[in-house]
């Protein structure tokens, strides 16, 4: 590029780029590059505010662009950093937080294959790794080959999945969990559809009509918005009931 000036989103330099990645046309980007280093770097600032890198531009919603390994490693190859967060925006996300959030397993393989941690901090989520984004969006394919590739696990991502061996170590350890600290693990099984785990949870105490803090969804809200209707059709029998703003 002829200046240092970070390109806005509406910039011709940046439609351009913004073209290339989402129509995944390798030979087009590489072109770009040759012709603006920087591009690989740089922000480019969204007319909303904030700034995102190519990498975050391809990632982005709805994800699932073309030819995924060999766009990653052609802007890792011209220098693009892996690890860079969104800036300006009220978290830190990086690349693979936003391929976690979109389902887009090809591009969690090619970002992973690149280099990037799969333990990178940033997400909207609880500011932790993309398995919390994957598990905290119901993104299910993403979440289980992140594990695959060896993500690290808190409880409330393994009751999501219906990781029981883990569950249940961490139920049965020395002193086991309280309650209380079950309720938020629980809907996070109605959330991901494990019935098994939240019937377990249940038994051990976990409140049936749980709403977390920052929503006032209960398991039965979360089950019945997921679509899972295995787990609608059990709160029910029990008695759930629907949050104040579900009622």
């Amino acid at each position: 590029m002829t200046n240092s000036r970070t390109p806005r989103s509406d910039d011709p330099i940046a439609v351009e780029l913004i073209a290339a990645l989402e129509q995944g046309g390798v030979e087009r980007l590489r072109q770009l590059l040759t012709a603006n280093p920087r591009l690989a770097c740089c922000l480019v600032e969204s007319a909303k505010g904030g700034g995102r890198t190519a990498l975050h531009l391809f990632a982005d919603w709805p994800g699932h662009r073309p030819n995924a390994a060999a766009i990653v490693w052609t802007l890792v190859q011209a220098g693009a950093d892996l690890h860079a967060p969104a800036v300006g925006m009220w978290h830190r996300e990086t690349p693979l937080h936003w391929a976690a959030s979109n389902d887009d397993v090809a591009l969690i393989d090619a970002l992973l294959d690149a280099g990037a941690s799969i333990e990178v901090a940033g997400s909207s989520i609880d500011g932790g790794s993309p398995l919390s984004c994957a598990v905290g969006y119901g993104q299910w394919a993403a979440a289980r080959r992140l594990v695959e590739r060896g993500a690290r696990t808190l409880f409330w991502h393994q009751t999501a999945l219906g990781l029981m061996p883990s569950i249940m170590q961490r139920v049965q350890a020395d002193p086991p969990p309280r309650p209380e600290q079950l309720s938020g693990p629980s809907r996070n099984a109605c959330h991901g559809g494990q019935l098994a785990v939240a019937q377990y949870l249940l038994a051990h105490g976990a409140d049936l009509n749980w709403p977390p803090p920052w929503s006032e969804q209960t398991p039965l809200d979360i089950a019945e918005l997921a679509a899972q209707n295995d787990i609608v059709a059990w709160p029910l029998g029990k008695g759930a009931i629907h949050g104040k703003k579900s009622a």
